[in-house]
């Protein structure tokens, strides 16, 4: 059985879809409210250096990619290797070479893989006008100003995603998880 079949008989196996959509959600939040105050820090600091803005943008992207795969990995990996130690004692059996043996193996970094990257990407979205900037793409405004403005419509489309899988008013969750990104924007502004 190649790795491909593997993975895909896993994530059916495990039923991880609704962790790995928490992750993404969760650590996305996390990635998007990061960039919001570091850049709103900087936007207030009237920062001229863009690159020592994206490097240190880019720097808590990594660590945040770092700590979401490895802490996701780490936590996951234990509670599937107790379930199933559990499942074997109940069916006095080795379910190593099983699908559920290769779920417990594989669900981890799947899981560890969803929550490190999507801060990340979601972080190299918010900076991506810095970026171009840095490159010399003329902006239509400042590159820190569109980056909080990407920051906060990211934070509106993860709303708009949970709604939508919580089969809740998208409009409503889009627009709860927007005010967040303001509130956050707000205090990182007032305090500078």
């Amino acid at each position: 059985m190649n790795w491909f079949t593997e993975v895909g008989q896993a994530f059916a196996v495990s039923s991880s879809d609704g962790i790995m959509r928490r992750y993404f959600v969760v650590n996305g939040f996390d990635g998007a409210l990061t960039m919001l105050g570091i850049v709103s820090g900087f936007y207030v600091g009237n920062a001229d250096d863009l690159g020592i803005v994206l490097g240190a943008c880019v720097g808590a992207a990594i660590a945040l990619f770092m700590s979401g795969l490895s802490s996701a990995y780490i936590s996951e990996a234990a509670e599937r290797q107790k379930e199933l130690a559990e499942m074997e004692q109940a069916m006095a059996k080795d379910l190593t070479d099983t699908a559920h043996g290769r779920a417990a193996r594989w669900v981890p970094w799947m899981v560890g893989a969803v929550n490190g990257f999507s801060p990340f990407c979601i972080a190299m979205l918010i900076l991506s006008p810095i970026g171009l900037a840095i490159t010399g793409v003329s902006l239509p405004a400042s590159p820190l100003l569109m980056s909080l403005l990407l920051g906060l419509f990211s934070m509106f489309l993860l709303g708009v995603f949970l709604g939508k899988f919580a089969e809740i008013n998208w409009l409503v969750s889009g627009l709860k998880s927007l005010v967040v990104g303001l509130v956050t924007t707000g205090i990182v502004l007032l305090v500078g």
